[in-house]
């Protein structure tokens, strides 16, 4: 029985994983996910390095070397100190560069760290920001600091620095939002001086379920000055609007729901993104419209101002996880039950009724085999015992006839050579009497 169970649930379980997971939702996600050739989104700057030569003696002659073109800042008081008396020496590169000028960059030796835009690795490690506020200072002002310290740490051989995170906000004065929300009424874009945003890219109004979002873009904040936060003054200007503002390639989103799904969608993207976007040069329309397409995924996945559809109990799936457990438990019960059958009780039956019946059944089968007189005297023995058992007599006197049997017995087996057939193996050797 308990191995018929065990095979009945191995075949649920197995039938199970073929089962697919039900896929509920709305609709395909309309978000565009054309294949982009390298080179396409602009992401390459075109400029020119110094030879692999050129920039081992430069930064063989400087500690620091920084390349025309170079975006990436830090606190270079916090990273002198950091250094000390190493020998770490800095070169840092431009963004946008082709494969071929990236490998000109690692192949000059003498530099411990190169900086590629604003990714960072040293002589074995990486270093890259793994939260919000991370992301948030490398992409928003070019603040590498926090990665510099790590790396500086383990060239070092020390234990890594506390988090530095110097980013700090500031509130615009009337001055600065006026312009701002000017041309947000006008068009519903505002391109700051220096941006690279040309406009909404295609698929905007899907991000927000048809509502065309406004944006504000502006370069990348000067490095250690507080940035202004434009978001508040422009979702107090233009209520219940989605608003985007992007600082270089940082994008921050202000507006209904923001605080559902503004850190989901900004956790995801920068996770996913976040490597390209440090080492590359994309224009700022091509960084917003895949963070849109990313927005319109998580509002078709239903975790967006809309709720999750009704999903019905599924008692099978609860179950699943413990059909291996009820699977083990049937094969252990069915181990012991065929190890006892096996090896056989090793409790004789002890009660009259159980003695008499099982000496009973040895005394046949040894009749078979000899005609001993103590097997004569044993059925004596026997059928009184019976007798007394019928009459109601007391155990103890039924007791003593079976004892006395049972000794008879173990003298015939015995000289037969039977080990076998000694009553106090062949009692405990599977045949199983009650009492």
């Amino acid at each position: 029985m308990f191995l018929g169970a065990a095979v009945v649930l191995v075949v649920v379980f197995l039938l199970s994983q073929t089962q697919g997971d039900v896929d509920v939702s709305y609709a395909r996600s309309p978000s565009g996910k054309d294949a982009v050739r390298e080179g396409d989104a602009g992401e390459w700057s075109g400029v020119g390095l110094p030879s692999v030569e050129e920039m081992t003696a430069m930064v063989r002659r400087d500690r620091v070397v920084r390349l025309p073109g170079s975006v990436a800042y830090w606190d270079t008081g916090r990273v002198e100190r950091a250094i000390g008396g190493a020998d770490i020496r800095i070169l840092v590169a431009p963004p946008g560069l082709s494969d071929r000028q990236q490998d000109q960059v690692r192949d000059v030796e003498a530099a411990t760290i190169r900086i590629l835009g604003l990714d960072v690795s040293g002589s074995v490690y990486g270093a890259a920001p793994d939260d919000l506020a991370s992301w948030r200072g490398v992409f928003a002002t070019g603040d590498v600091t926090g990665l510099l310290l790590s790396l500086v740490a383990s060239e070092r051989k020390e234990s890594a620095p506390p988090e530095v995170d110097l980013f700090s906000w500031r509130v615009p004065s009337a001055g600065e939002v006026a312009p701002v929300v000017a041309d947000l009424r006008a068009g519903g874009v505002h391109v700051a001086a220096g941006a690279t945003l040309g406009g909404l890219p295609g698929g905007a109004d899907t991000a927000f379920g048809g509502r065309r979002p406004l944006v504000a873009a502006f370069p990348v904040q000067p490095f250690g000055q507080p940035v202004a936060e434009y978001g508040p003054a422009l979702v107090k200007a233009f209520p219940g609007v989605p608003v985007v503002v992007m600082y270089g390639d940082w994008v921050a989103y202000y507006g209904p729901f923001a605080g559902d799904f503004a850190e989901v969608v900004g956790a995801g993207f920068y996770a996913r993104f976040g490597s390209r976007l440090s080492t590359y040069a994309y224009p700022q329309g091509a960084v917003l419209g895949t963070y849109l397409n990313s927005v319109t995924d998580v509002r078709f996945a239903g975790l967006f101002d809309r709720p999750l559809p009704y999903q019905p109990y599924d008692p099978l799936r609860v179950a699943l996880p413990a059909l291996p457990w009820l699977f083990g438990l049937c094969v252990l019960v069915f181990l012991v039950l065929s190890v006892r059958s096996v090896l056989g009780s090793k409790a004789p039956p002890r009660r009259p009724p159980g003695r008499l019946a099982g000496l009973t059944t040895l005394a046949v089968e040894l009749s078979s085999l000899s005609h001993a007189p103590g097997l004569t005297r044993a059925l004596g023995r026997l059928e009184a015992a019976r007798s007394a058992l019928a009459e109601g007599l007391p155990d103890r006197h039924v007791a003593g006839l079976l004892s006395d049997a049972q000794r008879d017995l173990d003298s015939v087996a015995r000289g037969l050579g039977r080990a076998e057939y000694r009553p106090v193996n062949y009692l405990a050797g599977g045949v199983s009497w009650r009492g």
